[in-house]
């Protein structure tokens, strides 16, 4: 079985769900949820807040959810 390559966007953060999880926004206007990796967790927490830029990782057989992969 083949590996499916990983999609990486851009995003903006709108909201806070709860701890460490994010609603973004993607340029298209498409909403998502994100999380930071664990090892990244509790930096996010107290880092991120809505209206900052993010990079997104998403799998191409799920595109409602994202991992963080760097902060602008």
């Amino acid at each position: 079985m083949l590996k499916k390559e990983n999609i990486r966007l851009d995003a903006v953060l709108k909201s806070v769900i709860d701890d460490a999880t994010f609603k973004a926004e993607l340029p298209n206007g498409h909403r998502i949820v994100v999380f930071p990796r664990r090892p990244e967790r509790e930096k996010a927490r107290k880092t991120l807040k809505p209206g900052d830029r993010v990079r997104v990782e998403m799998s191409p057989c799920d595109m409602s959810k994202g991992c963080i992969v760097w902060e602008a």
